[in-house]
């Protein structure tokens, strides 16, 4: 298999991260741990190279380089025999089998030729030893992984800004207190007390009062959604209203949290074909090596009687050494590392592997319309005053939108704010689910929903009522404000498209993509959006149902289109899994950005465009890689065997080949990290 670096992520990890601790606090600790142990290879690996080229010659070198290089091999180095014992336990080989082989055995015959050189005297041959071999293999090895593991930083720093704040406590209610936990301590069936402006720590379902929560996180929508009794909260969600208490039902792992976190293992640990490849080659590739050593050894012993174990010997640890696919074993991890730490830092978070297989070759493009083509965040469009909209009425009914921390609220707050005077002296109640009530000394206001006001018999007239319809077909959402006796004013307020996707939407049709829209919307104001967009309206597709969109897709791939969907709430996660490339908007639920391969997380379309052409530089650069470091196997495999011994009597030195291989992964390395900086 490729050489990977470790996860991100262990098990013990995803425990603490779910427990309140920072994700980028664990991954600096794993970044220390490994950097310690490539550094601490590295400073005894440099006196050994020292010793062999300077001062071989002096008393008790040997002994010295064994000390030098066994606590590189033994200790900084284990986790190879380790894994290489693992596999061949179940029949299987690996890059680590290969390290494992090739260092190990340099390192025993070293030991044994330090410990016993009179076996070798007595045969009149020199006792050759390869610590210097053994130890900077395993050096530069652990710098490789290293550097990958580094190149992880942005991603998880991403990851962090995407799940947002996480509360490290709850107020749990207990023998009639209430009692500030840490979450890690919270049980299912715990009663928490959330106020308003909390996020909310577990999934639960409401046993006492009520709010609005925006769940962003969950549908992708900005409106907060009114909960009562009886009705599901889930973590990380917040609570933009009323104080409520809920019973805990899902808790840890299996959370909202926790399965962002999940994302980034699952993300993190993914394979794309041309990964595949490389395990099938290399599976391949490591026995043909040991039979070749093998050969080697015994063609020697063969044909030169005289010294042909030693030099049989010598080659045969050369061909190990030469033959270890480090440059292999990096070529494709660390260009998919370099292209996910591009995509992070330019707030593109790539988990699916075959997102960087597939975007390449997109000929179709599948939007959904909240939330993606749409901003998201509500604005006032036109506000048609009934009576004269002096600073005086406009002060009370900012008074009014000040109670709540509703979108459509803030929006005529912030319509309004410049054109008012001082804010009166009244009383605000929540009516819930239909809007607010401001009192005055001497008058009652109302700002809500038409079913407000007929429930306070404030009458609409015929012609209000045709200018609400006409805007509500524009897909605008309608607030009323009215006194106890009369309409006062009437509010449009609208999900504008982004300015973003409309450069997007324009880029992505010069490339030749086909462009559609899904939506829950009526055709009219679907249509009217996509119009705005500039998407064919023959391309739309209203009153879109979840199982409806997912039929969509699968249509569209039978026509033989390469389909990229994208998405942000739970009714989009069938047509995501249905998608050969899916996104998610970094503002999408849980399950979507689960589902997902790649997650914008600043929901800007433009990125989709830039997933792209990330897709297409990344590919180039493993093929680049892939391509040098089969050409230096194929290469110097021979020479390390002794090919060219009876041309010009050039034999190479298992050190030699160890810094040949060496300079190769570095190579790979250096190419891969060029990657990183490119633009996309």
């Amino acid at each position: 298999m490729a050489n990977y670096p470790e996860n991100i992520l262990s098990i013990s990890d995803i425990e603490k991260i779910i427990d309140g601790e920072d994700i980028v606090d664990i991954y600096n600790h794993n970044l220390s741990g490994l950097k310690k142990n490539c550094i601490y290879a590295m400073l005894f690996c440099i006196p050994l190279l020292v010793i062999v080229i300077l001062f071989n010659k002096i008393n008790y070198a040997n002994y010295i380089m064994w000390v030098l290089a066994t606590p590189v091999v033994i200790i900084f180095g284990k986790q190879f025999f380790i894994k290489a014992w693992k596999q061949i336990r179940y029949f299987t080989t690996n890059v680590d089998t290969l390290v494992a082989l090739s260092t190990g055995t340099a390192y025993i015959v070293s030991v044994f030729n330090t410990f016993y050189p009179s076996f070798w005297a007595g045969k009149g041959l020199e006792a050759y030893v390869y610590f210097e071999v053994s130890a900077v293999i395993v050096a530069f090895v652990l710098l490789g992984r290293y550097l990958e593991y580094k190149a992880k930083r942005n991603i998880t720093v991403a990851i962090k800004q995407l799940i947002g704040l996480q509360p490290s406590t709850a107020t749990v209610f207990k023998d009639g207190q209430l009692i500030k936990t840490p979450i890690k301590d919270i049980r299912i069936g715990d009663e928490i007390f959330v106020r308003p402006g909390e996020r909310i720590a577990v999934d639960g379902k409401i046993t006492r009062g009520g709010s609005f929560i925006n769940e962003s996180m969950i549908s992708g929508e900005a409106m907060p959604v009114e909960k009562n009794e009886g009705k599901k909260v889930y973590a990380g969600t917040v609570n933009e209203a009323n104080s409520f208490y809920f019973e805990a039902y899902k808790v840890g792992r299996n959370t909202l949290i926790g399965q962002i976190v999940k994302m980034v293992q699952d993300g993190e640990s993914s394979r794309i074909p041309v990964i595949k490849a490389v395990d099938k080659v290399s599976s391949i590739f490591i026995p043909i090596i040991g039979i070749t050593a093998i050969v080697t050894f015994f063609t020697w012993l063969l044909f030169s009687p005289d010294d042909g174990f030693t030099q049989g010997l010598s080659s045969m640890i050369a061909v190990l050494i030469m033959a270890c696919p480090c440059a292999l074993g990096l070529a494709t991890p660390t260009a998919i590392m370099a292209g996910i730490d591009n995509g992070a830092a330019n707030g593109i978070l790539i988990k699916g592997d075959e997102a960087l297989e597939n975007a390449k070759k997109l000929t179709a493009v599948v939007l959904d319309k909240t939330g993606t083509i749409t901003e998201g965040i509500f604005r006032v469009t036109d506000m048609k005053w009934l009576t004269e909209a002096t600073p005086e009425l406009k002060g009370i009914l900012y008074r009014i939108e000040s109670y709540s921390e509703h979108p459509l609220a803030n929006a005529v707050r912030t319509y309004i704010r410049d054109d008012m005077r001082a804010e009166p002296d009244m009383k605000v109640s929540s009516l819930s689910g239909r809007g607010l009530m401001g009192e005055t000394v001497s008058r009652k206001y109302y700002v809500g929903t038409s079913k407000l006001l007929e429930e306070y018999q404030v009458e609409i007239s015929d012609k209000e009522k045709k200018w609400i319809d006409r805007e509500t077909e524009k897909s605008n959402t309608i607030v009323l404000f009215a006194c106890e006796t009369a309409l006062l004013a009437i509010i449009a307020i609208t999900d504008a498209v982004k300015e973003t996707s409309l450069s997007a939407i324009d880029r992505m049709k010069r490339a030749g993509l086909k462009l559609y829209m899904l939506t829950g919307d009526s055709k009219r104001s679907a249509d009217m959006t996509a119009g705005k967009a500039g998407i064919d309206t023959e391309n739309v597709m209203a009153g879109a149902l979840p199982a409806g969109k997912a039929a969509f897709i699968k249509a569209l791939r039978e026509q033989g289109e390469t389909v990229a969907m994208t998405g942000d709430g739970i009714n989009d996660v069938g047509a995501l899994a249905m998608a050969d490339v899916s996104v998610a908007m970094g503002k999408g639920s849980d399950i979507a950005m689960e589902v997902a391969q790649v997650t914008v997380v600043s929901s800007d379309l433009n990125k989709l465009v830039q997933t792209i052409n990330l897709s297409k530089i990344t590919t180039r650069t493993i093929h680049q890689n892939l391509f040098w470091a089969f050409i230096f196997n194929a290469i110097g495999i021979p020479v390390a065997a002794g090919i060219l011994f009876p041309v010009n009597g050039f034999l190479l030195e298992p050190l030699f080949a160890g810094i040949v291989m060496a300079l190769s992964s570095v190579t790979v390395i250096g190419n891969s990290l060029l990657l990183r900086k490119k633009p996309i």
